[in-house]
């Protein structure tokens, strides 16, 4: 792997910190409730794997995938849904977990999809909220990070399917 085109934006133990804190609001906010956590495959299953260990409550995890880029670095502006959860999201609180939110259109397609589908609530965990790039209106109700600028890799976030593996999030220079 060539480690010169890329710069470090968040290092490990800045990521971890912050996974942490918002597992302690999600455990406060949630206390009481039927939670399944919903991962949005596959930039999301590291964030979310940390995540829900630092959430001190009964909760279920599942999976959704969904494709909104292809292969390309910007979005096509379609939904297509690869996969669905295996649990049933009818009367319970969702929380969809994202690894970048940038135009917003995915999340508000999940958002939509979930609450017709009778969630009794849906909210929202962003590790990355890339709001410069936001076309389509969504409340982001934890967000880990704001980065406006560049192209992010690492610890989930992906360059054609490399560099999940990252412990970091860096600036790939493409």
């Amino acid at each position: 792997m060539n480690h010169s085109n890329k710069e470090i934006v968040l290092d490990r133990e800045t990521i971890q910190k912050r996974v942490q804190e918002l597992g302690k609001t999600i455990s406060k906010d949630y206390m009481g409730k039927k939670l399944v956590v919903i991962g949005v495959l596959k930039g999301a299953f590291v964030f979310m794997s940390d995540l829900v260990r630092e959430i001190d409550l009964p909760l279920v995890t599942d999976f959704i995938q969904v494709s909104s880029y292809g292969s390309s670095d910007f979005s096509s502006g379609t939904i297509t849904l690869l996969a669905s959860p295996n649990h049933p999201v009818e009367n319970v609180h969702i929380l969809l977990v994202e690894d970048i939110i940038d135009t917003g259109l995915t999340m508000q397609w999940l958002a939509k999809h979930f609450s017709e589908q009778g969630a009794t609530s849906v909210r929202i965990c962003s590790l990355i909220d890339k709001s410069e790039r936001r076309e389509h209106q969504i409340q982001i109700d934890y967000t880990g990070f704001s980065i406006s600028q560049g192209f992010l890799i690492g610890y989930g976030l992906d360059y054609n399917e490399q560099y999940r593996n990252l412990p970091s999030i860096y600036h790939l220079s493409l």
